[in-house]
């Protein structure tokens, strides 16, 4: 018995261990940012290699604030195109995912398959075809082309259908049986019982739009259209890198995701349960 005990006891101090270096690992990249930030440009590009600064700089900080009003107009974008992002995908996903899983229809496993689909195909696969849709709808360069591609979610609607079929269908038929339309059973009903997964799928939404590069970096082109991340391509030219004001705006731009990752992150591991249920 104290053998068995021992012995469990050595695997949690290797599984903890084993966490404790791998969130080292994970952590290494930000703190290397922090300590460029805080550096001149030509302590960063001596062949010296520390963790902390030598001599702590706030250039890369004071070339960040001389584009504040810049950023600013940046910052509004991301902020309109994330919150859109978000509405709406929760929305859509919250949708489908109530009428795949309770409504019976033709077509409805063929149609549920091409949104699993969806989720195998990756993006830069349809990177071509949405562009030229969006440029046919002449969109190119307007906020409308990175929202619209992202305001339907496959993840988002296998989710909600995942957590939806959790809820019994006699809750439903009886509100139904009361005299409760589509709309006040889900609204009323469907959408209270699955705030879990859509507070799960908000938080996955908001990193992933907040923290999109690839495809406003196609679809935008003038300075005044562009989001946060397309921001750091601004303090480089053809003739040298501004490293430590890189470093600073990535700092800024990494700020709303950390808070909202350590507020819910409860619920962001929940998700990633929820999406392995059957």
């Amino acid at each position: 018995m104290e053998n068995r005990t021992l012995a469990r006891q050595s695997a949690y101090i290797l599984f903890f261990v084993a966490l404790a270096v791998i969130a080292v690992i994970m952590l290494i990249p930000f703190v290397w940012m922090l300590s460029l930030a805080f550096r001149s440009n030509f302590e960063i590009i001596s062949r010296e290699v520390s963790i902390l600064p030598k001599h702590v700089s706030l250039d890369g900080f004071r070339a960040a604030w001389d584009k504040i009003g810049t950023i600013m107009i940046w910052f509004k974008n991301s902020v309109m195109i994330t919150g859109i992002v978000l509405t709406g995908s929760l929305f859509t996903s919250s949708l489908a995912g109530y009428i795949f899983a309770k409504f019976r229809f033709r077509g409805r496993s063929f149609l549920f398959i091409l949104i699993l689909a969806g989720l195998m195909v990756p993006f830069q696969i349809t990177m071509i075809p949405v562009y030229l849709i969006m440029k046919e709808l002449h969109l190119i360069n307007n906020l409308l082309a990175v929202i619209l591609p992202s305001v339907v979610s496959p993840f988002g609607i296998f989710l909600c259908k995942q957590y939806i079929e959790l809820i019994p269908s006699d809750m439903t038929e009886a509100a139904q049986i009361d005299g409760a339309g589509e709309f006040y059973t889900f609204f009323k009903l469907i959408i209270p019982q699955i705030v879990p997964a859509l507070s799960a799928l908000a938080i996955f939404n908001f990193i992933a739009s907040w923290n999109d590069y690839l495809w406003p970096l196609i679809v935008l082109s003038g300075e005044e259209r562009m989001t946060l991340p397309l921001a750091l391509g601004m303090f480089a030219t053809s003739r040298a890198v501004n490293y430590n004001a890189t470093m600073a705006v990535a700092f800024f731009i990494m700020i709303p995701s950390l808070v909202i990752f350590l507020t819910f992150q409860r619920q962001f591991m929940k998700g990633a349960a929820l999406s392995d249920m059957k």
